[in-house]
C-alpha cells in the first residue's frame, strides 16, 4: 500500500506546502534541492506536539519583523529631519510621517482639527495627535530632543506592530496554509513603504474586521471596519462584497448588522470634530475634490500620451489633459468607472457558478478603486497586500506585481528628485513605463482572481478548504432559494483528503 497527498496537503490532509502545490515555487525549489521533505513538514504542526519552537507561523512572524526592521534601516537616513541636498529622494527615504509632524503643526503643539485642518480622515488625525502632542510636550521641556525623530520612531513602532498583527490575522485565517502569509511578510512593497504614511492604521483595523467576520461576529466586524474607514476610506468598500455574498446566501441580516454598526461608529468618531470644526474637518474632502491628476495613475499615463499626439495647435490639449483642467468632470468619470466596476463585481458575485470567496471580491473592489482613481500614492500598494494574499496566494503573479512596484518606487523617487532640482533624472517615458507596469500587473491579478472565481477548481484556497475560511456565517451556506433556478443550491464538498492507492 502507498499513500499520496492531494493538492500539496500533508499526510493529515490539513496543511498546504507551496513547494508541492504552487507551480512557481515548486520549480524554483529545484535550485535548492526540490520540494519540502517529510521532516520539514513538521514545521506546520503545533510546537507542543514535538517540542519545536520554529513552527511555520513563528517563522513567518519572524520574517515580517525582519522586513520591518530592514524598512526602519532603509528610512534611517531621513529620521533626523535634516533633509539637506534632497537626501529624502536620493536615499529613497521620504516619509509623510516626519514631514507632516511639522506641516500639520504638531511640533507647535497644535491639536489636529481644532487648531489646524488635517488632510486625512478623523481617526488618522486623532492618531497623529495622540502620538505627536506628547512628543511636543517632551520637546518643550528638553530642547535637545529631536522631536521629529522621536515622532517618527514612535509611529514606526506602532505601525510596525499593526503590520505584524496583520500577518497574525492572515495566519489565523489560513491555519492550513501558514506559508501564504509569507507573501505578505516578504513583500518588497512592505519593505519600502510600511511607514511612508499612516496606512497601516486602517489596514490593521480592516484585517481585524475581516477576522471578526470570519469568526461570525458581524457587529464586531462592522465596528472594526467602521474604525478602519474613519482612518482611511477604503475599508468601507469591503461592505459591498459582504452585502453581495450575504444576498446570495440569504444571510442579509448579518451584513446589515455589520453595515449598521459601521455607520454608528463613523458618526461617533466624526461628529465630535465635524460639528465644532466643520471647515477643518472638511479639508480632507475638499482636497480630494479639487486635486488634479496625480502621478502614476491611469489618467497620468493617458496625459503623457496626449502630449505625444498633440498637434501643437493652440488649445489642443488631448482628452486626458482636458480632464486635468476640468476636475469636476474628471471626478465624475473616475467615480462612474469605479461604480461600473462595482456593478461588475456584483454580477460576478451573483452569477458565478459557485459563490466567490469574500477576499476575492474584496480584492477586486479595492483594486478597481485604485485603477480608476486620480490619486495612487506609492504606499497605497499596502491596501492590496493582505487582500491579494487572501484572494490568490500564488507566488508567480504576486512576485511579478511586486517587481513592478519596486520599479515604480525607484522611478517615482527619480521623478521627485527631478522635480526638486529642475533637472530630470531620466526621460519622462521611464516613469510612465514604470506606472504602466504597476497598473498592468494589478489588472493581471484582477483577471486571475476573476478566472479563479469562474473556475473554482483553480482556486488554491478551495483546494485546502471546503468553502470560504473568511466567510463567517456564509461559510458552507447554500445559495438563496431565489437563485435556485440559476444555481443548484450548493453545499461545499468535504476538504481534500488523503487518497490511498494500491501498489
Amino acid at each position: 500500500m502507498s499513500t499520496q497527498s492531494t493538492a500539496g496537503l500533508d499526510d493529515a490532509g490539513t496543511s498546504d506546502h507551496p513547494s508541492r502545490s504552487d507551480g512557481f515555487v515548486r520549480g524554483a525549489s529545484e535550485m535548492i534541492g526540490g520540494p519540502l521533505g517529510d521532516h520539514a513538514v513538521a514545521l506546520d504542526r503545533p510546537a507542543s506536539r514535538e517540542g519545536r519552537f520554529w513552527t511555520a507561523a513563528r517563522i513567518v512572524l519572524a520574517l515580517a519583523c525582519l522586513t520591518l526592521a530592514l524598512h526602519w534601516v532603509q528610512k534611517s537616513p531621513c529620521q533626523d529631519g535634516a533633509w539637506q541636498n534632497n537626501v529624502q529622494y536620493t536615499r529613497l527615504c521620504y516619509t509623510d510621517v516626519l514631514a507632516l509632524y511639522y506641516a500639520e503643526g504638531l511640533n507647535e503643539g497644535k491639536v489636529p482639527y481644532r487648531d489646524h485642518p488635517v488632510e486625512y480622515p478623523v481617526l488618522t488625525g486623532y492618531f497623529m495627535g495622540a502620538l505627536g502632542l506628547p512628543v511636543h510636550s517632551l520637546g518643550a521641556d528638553d530642547p535637545q530632543l529631536n522631536q521629529g525623530q522621536w515622532f517618527y520612531n514612535l509611529n514606526a513602532l506602532t505601525l510596525g506592530a499593526l503590520a505584524v498583527a496583520t500577518v497574525a490575522v492572515i495566519l489565523a485565517l489560513r491555519r492550513r496554509r501558514p506559508w501564504d502569509a509569507a507573501l505578505f511578510a516578504l513583500a518588497p512593497a512592505l519593505l519600502l513603504t510600511a511607514t511612508v504614511n499612516w496606512d497601516f492604521l486602517a489596514i490593521g483595523l480592516a484585517a481585524f474586521g475581516l477576522a471578526a467576520w470570519a469568526r461570525r461576529r458581524p457587529a464586531l466586524a462592522g465596528l472594526l471596519l467602521g474604525l478602519g474607514g474613519a482612518a482611511k476610506l477604503w475599508p468601507l468598500f469591503l461592505f459591498w462584497p459582504i452585502l453581495l455574498l450575504a444576498l446570495r446566501a440569504a444571510r442579509v441580516r448579518a451584513a446589515l448588522t455589520a453595515i449598521g454598526t459601521a455607520v454608528v461608529v463613523l458618526l461617533a468618531v466624526n461628529l465630535p470634530v465635524a460639528i465644532p470644526y466643520r471647515e477643518n474637518w472638511y479639508r480632507f474632502f475638499e482636497l480630494n475634490d479639487t486635486r488634479p491628476i496625480d502621478w502614476g495613475t491611469l489618467w497620468y499615463i493617458g496625459r503623457y500620451f496626449d502630449g505625444k499626439v498633440n498637434t501643437g495647435v493652440a488649445g489642443d490639449q488631448g482628452p486626458f489633459q482636458w480632464l486635468n483642467t476640468h476636475i469636476p468632470t474628471l471626478n465624475t468619470l473616475s467615480y462612474a468607472l469605479f461604480i461600473l466596476a462595482c456593478l461588475g463585481v456584483a454580477a460576478l458575485a451573483l452569477l458565478a457558478p459557485r459563490r466567490p470567496r469574500l477576499a476575492q471580491l474584496a480584492f477586486l473592489v479595492v483594486a478597481a478603486f485604485l485603477i480608476f482613481s486620480k490619486v495612487w500614492s506609492q504606499q497605497f500598494v499596502l491596501w492590496l497586500l493582505p487582500l491579494a494574499v487572501l484572494a490568490r496566494p500564488r507566488w508567480g503573479a504576486f512576485l511579478a506585481w511586486q517587481l513592478a512596484e519596486v520599479c515604480y518606487f525607484a522611478a517615482f523617487y527619480g521623478e521627485l528628485l527631478g522635480a526638486a532640482t529642475s533637472r530630470p533624472v531620466f526621460p519622462e517615458g521611464v516613469f510612465v513605463l514604470a506606472s504602466t507596469l504597476r497598473l498592468g500587473t494589478v489588472v493581471l491579478l484582477c483577471v486571475l482572481v476573476i478566472r479563479d472565481i469562474l473556475h473554482p477548481e483553480r482556486d488554491a484556497v478551495r483546494r485546502t478548504y471546503a468553502d470560504d475560511p473568511d466567510g463567517g456565517l456564509l461559510d458552507g451556506a447554500p445559495d438563496a432559494p431565489w437563485l435556485a433556478d440559476r444555481h443548484t443550491a450548493h453545499r461545499p464538498a468535504p476538504p481534500p483528503t488523503t487518497v490511498t492507492t494500491t501498489a
